[in-house]
């Protein structure tokens, strides 16, 4: 499957979204360093425009970072790419987990990777909305709230078309 074609079906097609458990490793992965890239941009080029507020913080910490000059931006980069990267999969296995408990509870057929898979793709929504919501920084652990209702809804969603489990 294409890129697009899993962007649109993790959107709006649960049954989908249960079937992309059997997808390669691989494709998932490719799936989600997209978001990552994504993320990683938006919060790069934010930087780069001076939304500095981390920095402003600590008059220290702005003080080093003038003192190295342009080499600030490789290592923020660089940072920003690895942070961006545990948040999405820390949130994936713990989302995975959750949705495996929610599968035992449901009776139905299902392993841990294959939900790993299916919470991989169904973070396409909650991702998303987490990028809009943080240009908004009134709402804070709000949006981590909002994003991850949102993300069990499509597990739980995407659970019920799992296979049941045999007696």
């Amino acid at each position: 499957m294409k890129f697009h074609q899993i962007f649109k079906a993790a959107i709006h097609e649960p049954k989908k979204l249960a079937a992309f458990r059997l997808l390669p490793i691989g494709k998932v992965f490719r799936y989600v360093f997209i978001f990552v890239t994504l993320l990683t941009l938006i919060s790069f080029s934010r930087y780069l425009i001076g939304d500095t507020a981390f920095f402003e913080s600590s008059p220290e910490l702005k003080k080093h970072g003038e003192k190295i000059g342009w080499l600030i931006y490789p290592i923020a980069f660089v940072l920003q790419i690895v942070i961006s990267t545990f948040y999405v999969f820390i949130r994936i296995s713990v989302f995975a987990y959750i949705g495996l408990l929610l599968v035992k509870l449901m009776k139905r057929r299902g392993q841990y990777q294959h939900m790993f898979k299916t919470s991989a793709i169904a973070m396409t929504v909650p991702i998303l909305l987490t990028i809009l919501l943080d240009f908004n920084p009134l709402l804070g652990i709000i949006n981590l709230l909002i994003s991850s209702v949102i993300h069990f809804m499509y597990i739980g969603a995407a659970a019920r078309y799992y296979p049941k489990k045999l007696k």
